[in-house]
């Protein structure tokens, strides 16, 4: 995990998620696992998106995945 200039990152060293499923990683049932739900992806997008916020894959420094959230403001406490 990592800050950004708009935002904070969360990335892995794991083998990764292919440029062409990218985008399929946040459909609902989206899994690469049999015994997967295909939730979680959705339901993160959903929580990124009601905070107005945008989510991000790419690729991680080590080849994992890396999950980017921008548009996020902080205010000082």
């Amino acid at each position: 995990m990592g800050g950004l200039d708009d935002g904070f990152y969360v990335a892995d060293d794991g083998p990764g998620i292919p440029v062409e499923e990218r985008e399929d990683v946040f459909e609902t049932g989206y899994s690469t696992n049999e015994d997967g739900t295909g939730f979680g992806l959705s339901i993160v997008q959903q929580i990124v998106e009601s905070h107005h916020w945008e989510i991000r894959l790419t690729a991680g420094a080590e080849g994992g995945a890396r999950f980017e959230i921008t548009g996020v403001e902080c205010s000082a406490a």
